[in-house]
């Protein structure tokens, strides 16, 4: 049972930065096992050297084509991100998507595009609300949030989850130690308590039942 929370404040993380040092440093003597270490899967991806500048990719005909028909709410809404994701994916897998979407929305079912072509593309983020400079870059999925996740928990003690929340209550758990409940977490994060932009809190610390008398 989760009893608190605690956004952790940070330096503006960048590709130079070990993540699982930065989760020890700032929050290694706050949280205590049983507690639980919540990182933003943005940073973790910025700190991998997954984020791109847009002026940087030079998108191809098909990119440019098919940025006309996601919603311009959507994170592949514009053609320097859909071609990064052409590049991560693989072509041949992207038009399987692409097709697999179509068909999809003429028996009205959505997400088919993500099932096929897979879910690592969800969580590419096009021009990321995030902390500065990285506010106008694209924004990959990070690679291997399981072993990040692991690591994190070697070196604090704590248990560690990935996660990506956006402002509308989605929470996704990218990877999570053993010790994690995720259906739990979902009450506690939805309202997105990481503030990856001005705020500079990405990590937040989840304090257990047991260790919250150490903050009263």
């Amino acid at each position: 049972m989760i009893f608190g929370r605690i956004p952790i404040k940070t330096h503006i993380i960048t590709e130079k930065d070990d993540i699982v040092d930065v989760a020890k440093k700032y929050a290694g003597e706050i949280a205590s096992p049983g507690d639980i270490i919540a990182v933003a899967e943005s940073v973790v991806a910025i700190s991998q050297g997954r984020a791109i500048r847009p002026e940087t990719v030079k998108p191809g005909l098909l990119a440019r084509i098919l940025c006309h028909f996601p919603g311009k709410e959507g994170s592949l809404a514009a053609p320097p991100s859909i071609q990064v994701a052409i590049q991560e994916t693989g072509l041949p897998r992207f038009l399987l998507g692409v097709a697999a979407a179509g068909l999809g929305r003429l028996v009205g079912r959505r997400g088919d595009f993500y099932r096929v072509a897979g879910r690592h593309l969800a969580q590419i983020d096009d021009f990321a609300g995030t902390m500065w400079p990285f506010d106008r870059h694209i924004v990959l999925g990070p690679k291997d949030p399981q072993k990040v996740v692991d690591r994190i928990k070697q070196a604090t003690g704590a248990e560690a989850v990935i996660t990506d929340v956006n402002d509308i209550g989605k929470v996704d758990i990218l990877a999570a130690t053993d010790g994690v409940s995720q259906e739990m977490l979902y009450n506690y994060l939805k309202d997105n308590p990481h503030g990856n932009d001005d705020q500079q809190t990405p990590i937040v610390v989840l304090v257990s039942e047991q260790n919250m008398k150490n903050f009263v």
